[in-house]
């Protein structure tokens, strides 16, 4: 039977790509993902399983309950959008303004239903219950991975497992770590309040933007002189805005960033560490300041064992050229909440496109269409040896 479903994959590769391109040129951003969901729940109503809306906001989850005895095991993919004008010169490009697919919801998405598709048509053969999460807010804090986790739809699942179409990765690789695989990402907000005046008479200001300069400066020695070179973390600046024309020094200053980290420890110290030297250098220029963070996504954390049987599955499935273990990605995803509630595994497959070498949140991000069906086989004989291994 397992087999038979491999094969499916392939027979509905055309179709996948169909919807994916189709989901593709309508995105919706997070917490407003109302058609998407309406689209994803229509689909479950065509193919017969029972679903359910609005779990956690705008999720989508469908329950498949198999014809012979089992575990029940949880897959998940997001479906939200990002604030990005789409730039690609392609037929299936973006027609919602300001809006795209920019990191492969719609590729993940597409995999999910597609899996849940197979899976039906066998049924009658099928061992265990899948539970099928489609959520939504993934790319927007707090997201919706913990709201679904706290509607409590996965309190009785034995195992939760995930992808991520990955444009860093070549197609036909598989990707995951048996501990941490993905930072915490958290945010924070410094608006600096100085004195303005006339660029001419600079000793009667207090000059935002120097001292907001400084600040940056001072921020990036947190890393490389406060915290343990064998520890990793992250400190970046993203944005720095101040001034209002050339001959005025600016009496305000927003510098906004984010830093990522991987024990909660070392989080905490980053930011006790900031506010020491935020307030330092704005005291040391007679300013005031206000220090907004926001601690956001936990670590993505594997669990060794389905971590390990991902890579089992992904190395015995045809087309998927290397198998490997790597190290943690410092970019967040709020799927740590699933693993935080149940065992599981969330890896990468690999789904950069040839000569076409743009990131994750490029306005031209795009990816390899064949890596869904790499990542809907991986999914399902992950599954197939989960319910072997655990039955």
């Amino acid at each position: 039977m397992w087999d038979k479903l491999l094969d499916e994959i392939n027979k509905h590769y055309d179709e996948m790509v169909e919807m994916r391109r189709y989901l593709h040129q309508y995105p919706e951003l997070s917490f407003q993902e109302e058609k998407t969901a309406k689209f994803i729940a229509d689909t479950y109503e065509k193919l017969g399983i029972p679903y359910q809306t609005k779990v956690g906001g705008n999720g989508v989850v469908a329950t498949l309950e198999g014809a012979k005895s089992g575990k029940k095991v949880a897959l998940r993919a997001d479906f939200d959008g990002l604030p990005i004008q789409d730039e690609k010169d392609v037929p299936y490009k973006s027609k919602v303004d300001g809006v795209m697919h920019a990191c492969g919801h719609d590729g993940h998405t597409t995999t999910l239903l597609t899996i849940a598709k197979v899976m039906k048509k066998y049924q009658t053969e099928l061992p265990g219950t899948i539970v099928f999460v489609h959520q939504h807010a993934e790319e927007l804090a707090p997201g919706g991975a913990k709201p679904i986790v706290d509607s409590g739809i996965l309190d009785d699942v034995d195992a939760v497992f995930g992808t991520h179409l990955w444009t860093n990765t070549p197609y036909g690789v598989v990707e995951t770590s048996p501990r941490e695989f993905m930072a915490g990402a958290d945010r924070f907000t410094i608006t600096i309040q100085g004195k303005g005046g006339h660029g001419a008479i600079p000793h009667q200001t207090k000059d935002a933007i120097v001292i907001g300069s400084q600040l940056v400066t001072n921020l990036q020695q947190i890393v490389s002189r406060r915290v343990d070179p064998l520890n990793t973390a992250v400190i970046t600046i993203g944005t720095f805005n101040a001034g209002t024309t050339f001959n005025i020094i600016a009496d305000t200053c927003t510098i906004t960033g984010t830093v990522r980290t991987f024990d909660p420890e070392l989080q905490d110290s980053i930011i006790e560490e900031m506010e020491k030297i935020i307030k330092g250098t704005c005291t040391g220029y007679d300013a005031s300041y206000d220090f907004n963070y926001e601690k956001g996504y936990p670590p993505v954390v594997n669990h060794p064992k389905e971590a390990a049987l991902v890579l089992r599955a992904a190395s015995e499935v045809d087309g998927v050229e290397k198998a490997e273990e790597v190290v943690p990605s410092m970019t967040g995803e709020d799927f740590s909440y699933y693993l935080l509630k149940k065992p599981g595994a969330y890896f990468f497959t690999g789904a950069q496109k040839e000569g076409h070498f743009y990131p994750h949140h490029h306005p031209k991000f795009d990816i390899d269409e064949r890596a869904m069906a790499l990542a809907a086989k991986t999914l399902i004989h992950t599954v197939e040896l989960y319910q072997k291994d655990n039955n």
